[in-house]
């Protein structure tokens, strides 16, 4: 789940990155409340390339002065998604099907705010996940943060 300031830069940034063939998996304010890190955090299609990181941190950046979210100083970060890359959307949750991954909710379910496995997909408004055989169901509005699970092939 974002913060109300979070959310609030996610939808000033989103139509831009819609203009620009991006699309922002998720974004985060993290460190000190005098000076803050926004991290965005940028996906394409094909990836995302070091040209691509540099063009979106140009308009992001253009986006962040114009909109001035805090008062005096705050560093901004664009970074791809990486190896574990966060899950925000339902559509997220659809898209990564079959895949592990860690998910944390805001309340517990069955007993448990915390679970491994792996992503069924979504029905309706809940995320499914087989965790150890069983199907666990989690509201996709209790959910407080999630991620893929990513594993690395060092056999080839």
């Amino acid at each position: 789940m974002l913060s109300k300031k979070e959310q609030q830069l996610l939808d000033a940034l989103v139509p831009r990155a819609r203009q620009e063939g991006v699309e922002i998996v998720t974004l985060e304010v993290a460190g000190a409340k005098k000076a803050p890190t926004i991290r965005v955090y940028i996906d394409t299609e094909d990836g995302v390339s070091f040209d691509e990181l540099s063009a979106a941190q140009a308009w992001i950046n253009d986006l962040m002065d114009e909109i001035d979210p805090f008062p005096g100083a705050y560093m901004l970060e664009v970074s791809s998604p990486g190896i574990d890359r966060p899950l925000r959307t339902l559509e997220h949750f659809a898209r990564f099907a079959g895949e592990q991954a860690v998910v944390k909710t805001v309340s517990a379910v069955d007993g448990r705010s915390s679970f491994t496995g792996m992503l069924v997909g979504t029905d309706g408004d809940d995320v499914l996940l087989d965790v150890d055989g069983a199907t666990v169901r989690v509201a996709h509005a209790n959910i407080k943060r999630a991620h893929v699970k990513g594993t690395i092939d060092f056999s080839s």
